[in-house]
C-alpha cells in the first residue's frame, strides 16, 4: 500500500428512491470524505447491485478504486458512468483513459485522451498526447532493457519504496506493526508501515529482512528513507506525528511529513521534522542528489501544478534548508508525480500518472543538467513499467542493478519490490550545448562578467548567465533543431543580439559574440572601418555603385566625420588577386571614387576626402596569383579602409 497523495473529486448530492438507500449512501459519503475508501466501496457496490445508480455514485465508485490503484474495477465503474452520461468534468475522461490502459484497452484509452484534450485544451496532459500521439511506439523503443525478478523479500502485505544504505537495502513494509492488535489504515484496509533492512549481495540478492531503526517507529507510517553518503543522516516519510501527538490539517486529516534523523552509535536519534513541512499539505518521499546538497521530494504544497508535484530544496552546509522549488511543467503535470530518485549520473527517475504511460503510475527519467536544468522526459519502457502502478525506482549506476516497486499481476501482496538489471542504457534524444566566448570587437580581448541572456524564437526569456573569467558562457537547456536568440550586454559596449538555429545532432554549438565599444578612441592612422567592425563595403560583381547595405556602413563613417569637422579621411579600396592586376586596379579605383562621391553627396566636403584603388597590391594574406585559397580567405583582401589622415 503506497502512501499516496489523495485527490478528492467534487462531491455532489445523490438522489435515490428509497430511504434505506439514501441512508446507506449518506453513510458511504461520510466515509468517502474521510478518505475511508474501502468501506465506501462496499456500501456503494451493495447499493448499485440493487439497481440504484447515479452519476455521483458512479464517480465515487470509480474514484475509490482509481485512488487505490485497482484500475480494473475503476475502468468498470467509470465505464458505467460514461454509459450513463458524458456530461462530466474533463478529469473523468483522463481517469477513465488511465484505467483503460490498466486493462490494456489502449485504443479506447487514446479516444478518451483525445476527448479530454478537447474539453480541457489548457491541460498539459492533453497537450502531451497531441504532441506525442505515437507515445506507445516510443515506449516500445525504450522497452526490453531490463531483466526483472521478484526481489525475494515480499510479503502478503504491501512492500515498496527501497533505498540503498551502504551494502544494504532499506525498504517499507506493512507486514507487521509489532503489536498484538495490528492497526489498519482506513484508506485501503492495509496495516501501517515500518522500515525493514536486508543485506545486498553483489548479484542483487537480498537476505531475509529485519526491522530497521526500531527507535523511529510510531503507530503510524514510517516509509521511503534516503541516506547521506556517509550513512549518518537519514531522511524519511512519516505521518504528522510528533512526541506522541498526532497533528491534523484544517480538514482533520493526518498528512505526511519528512523527518531527519542522525545515527549515533547503532541508534537513529535526534528526529526532527523539516522546516518546510506543514499540517495542511503533504511532504513525502525524500531523495538526495549525488553531492548531498539538494533534496528532491513530492508534495501538494501551494504552487503545485497538479495533484502532487516533485520539488527540490537546497541543503546548506550548516544543515539548514533553502526555499523549495517546483521542478516545473517538464516534470510535473496536473496529475500525480511522486517517488523521485537521483542516480550518481544525475538522472532523475520519478513516477507519474500525468506523463504518457502504460497505465497507473509509470516510471520516467530525465537528465539534470549541471546548471540544474531538466532535460527531456522519457518513459523507461517495459518490463520495468506495466499496466499497473510502477514506482520507487532506484539503481546502482556502476552495477546497473536496482529495485522498483509495483502492484503488477503475479506479485505476493498489494505492492511488491522487484529486483532488476538494466541490460542496455536508455538512448536520450539529441542533446545540444550552446556556448561561446565574449570578446571586444576591435581588440579581440576577452570580456568577463558580461550578461548573456537566452531567448526562444518568440523572444520568451529562458535563462540568464554571466561570462566567466575567460569570457565564456554556456546554456545547457537547449534543444536540437530549435532556433534561439542570444543577447550579450556589458557596460560601455553596444548590446548585441544573435540568432542561431541548432543542428539536429548531439554536440556543442559555438556562438562567439564580439561586442562593439560605445565610445571609440581613434587617432591619426587608425581605420574608421575597423572601429565600427566594417570588414567590407559590398559592391555587385564588376560594379562600383553603392548598394543599400553598403550605404548603412558608409553612413556611420559620415556621421563621425560630421561630429569631428576637422577630421580628414583617405578612402582606400582593395580587391583579391583573382582577375588581372590591371583590371583589379581600375575596378578598385572606381569603387574608391564612387565611395568618395557618395560621402560628398551626404554632406562631407571634398577637401576632407582623398582616396584611390590599390587593386591586389596590398594583400593581407598569402592569397596571391596561383595560390589556392578559400572564399573566406579571398574576402579578407576585398576590403575598404577609411584611414584618418588629420584630426
Amino acid at each position: 500500500m503506497k502512501i499516496k497523495f489523495i485527490y478528492l473529486a467534487f462531491l455532489s448530492t445523490v438522489c435515490f428512491s428509497g430511504y434505506a438507500q439514501k441512508s446507506a449512501v449518506a453513510s458511504a459519503d461520510k466515509k468517502y470524505e474521510k478518505y475511508a475508501y474501502i468501506d465506501a466501496i462496499k456500501t456503494y457496490e451493495r447499493v448499485a447491485e440493487k439497481g440504484y445508480k447515479s452519476q455521483d455514485m458512479l464517480q465515487k465508485l470509480g474514484n475509490s478504486y482509481y485512488f487505490n490503484a485497482d484500475l480494473e474495477n475503476a475502468a468498470k465503474w467509470y465505464g458505467e458512468l460514461f454509459a450513463m452520461t458524458q456530461d462530466v468534468e474533463p478529469e473523468y475522461f483522463y481517469r477513465y483513459s488511465q484505467s483503460l490502459k490498466g486493462i490494456g484497452e489502449y485504443d479506447k484509452a487514446n479516444e478518451m485522451l483525445q476527448k479530454f484534450n478537447q474539453k480541457s485544451d489548457t491541460d498539459s496532459r492533453g497537450k502531451l498526447y497531441e504532441e506525442k500521439k505515437n507515445y506507445l511506439e516510443e515506449i516500445r523503443k525504450n522497452s526490453g532493457r531490463y531483466k526483472i525478478d521478484n526481489a525475494g523479500v515480499n510479503s502478503e502485505y504491501s512492500d515498496y519504496g527501497s533505498a540503498f544504505f551502504g551494502d544494504k537495502v532499506v525498504f517499507t513494509s506493512a507486514r507487521d506493526t509489532g503489536n498484538f492488535s495490528k492497526r489498519q489504515h482506513s484508506w485501503t484496509n492495509m496495516y501501517f508501515t515500518n522500515m525493514y533492512v536486508s543485506d545486498l549481495s553483489a548479484d542483487g540478492a537480498l537476505s531475509a529482512p529485519q526491522k530497521f531503526a526500531k527507535s523511529l517507529n510510531t503507530k503510524f507510517h514510517e516509509a521511503t528513507p534516503s541516506f547521506s553518503k556517509d550513512g549518518k543522516t537519514m531522511y524519511f516519510t512519516r505521518n504528522n506525528y510528533n512526541d506522541g501527538k498526532k497533528g491534523k490539517s484544517n480538514d482533520k486529516v493526518t498528512l505526511l511529513k519528512i523527518y531527519r534523523a542522525t545515527l549515533e552509535g547503532d541508534k537513529w536519534t535526534n528526529v526532527t521534522e523539516l522546516p518546510f513541512n506543514n499540517n495542511n499539505y503533504s511532504v513525502a518521499h525524500p531523495a538526495l542528489s549525488p553531492d548531498g546538497k539538494t533534496m528532491y521530494f513530492a508534495s501538494d504544497m501551494p504552487g503545485t501544478l497538479g495533484q502532487s508535484d516533485i520539488f527540490k530544496v537546497s541543503i546548506n552546509a550548516d544543515g539548514s534548508f533553502g526555499t523549495p522549488e517546483n521542478l516545473g511543467p517538464k516534470i510535473n503535470t496536473p496529475g500525480r508525480e511522486s517517488f523521485p530518485f537521483v542516480s550518481d549520473e544525475n538522472e532523475l527517475y520519478f513516477a507519474s500518472d500525468g506523463q504518457l504511460g502504460l497505465g497507473g503510475f509509470d516510471i520516467f527519467v530525465s537528465k539534470i543538467g549541471n546548471d540544474g536544468s531538466i532535460k527531456e522526459v522519457k518513459n523507461i519502457g517495459e518490463p520495468a513499467n506495466s499496466k499497473k502502478d510502477d514506482f520507487a525506482y532506484i539503481i546502482n549506476s556502476k552495477t546497473r542493478i536496482g529495485f522498483l516497486s509495483s502492484n503488477r499481476d503475479g506479485g505476493n501482496g498489494n505492492d511488491d519490490i522487484y529486483k532488476f538489471v538494466e541490460t542496455k542504457r536508455l538512448e536520450f534524444e539529441c542533446e545540444q550545448l550552446l556556448a561561446g566566448t565574449i570578446t571586444d570587437l576591435e581588440t579581440g580581448a576577452i570580456l568577463p562578467n558580461t550578461k548573456v541572456t537566452l531567448f526562444d524564437e518568440k523572444f520568451n526569456k529562458l535563462k540568464e548567465v554571466t561570462s566567466d573569467a575567460s569570457g565564456k558562457y554556456s546554456f545547457e537547456d537547449v534543444q536540437c533543431g530549435k532556433s534561439y536568440y542570444v543577447r550579450a550586454e556589458k557596460q560601455d559596449y553596444v548590446t548585441k543580439e544573435s540568432r542561431i538555429t541548432l543542428p539536429n545532432e548531439s554536440g556543442e554549438t559555438d556562438l562567439p559574440i564580439a561586442l562593439e565599444k560605445t565610445v571609440k578612441k581613434v587617432k591619426v592612422g587608425d581605420d574608421l572601418a575597423k572601429a565600427f567592425g566594417i570588414k567590407i563595403i559590398y559592391f555587385d560583381l564588376d560594379k562600383w555603385n553603392i548598394r543599400p547595405d553598403a550605404a548603412t556602413d558608409l553612413a556611420k563613417i559620415v556621421d563621425v566625420m560630421k561630429e569631428y569637422p576637422t577630421m580628414k579621411v583617405d578612402v582606400r579600396s582593395h580587391t583579391d588577386s583573382r582577375q588581372t592586376h590591371k583590371y583589379n586596379e581600375r575596378l578598385s579605383d572606381r569603387r574608391a571614387k564612387s565611395t568618395i562621391a557618395w560621402m560628398i553627396n551626404d554632406g562631407i566636403q571634398a577637401s576632407r576626402l582623398s582616396g584611390k584603388g590599390y587593386g591586389e597590391t596590398q594583400l593581407v594574406n598569402k592569397c596571391s596569383d596561383g595560390v589556392p585559397c578559400s572564399e573566406e580567405e579571398h574576402q579578407l583582401n576585398r576590403r575598404s579602409e577609411f584611414i584618418i589622415t588629420e584630426l
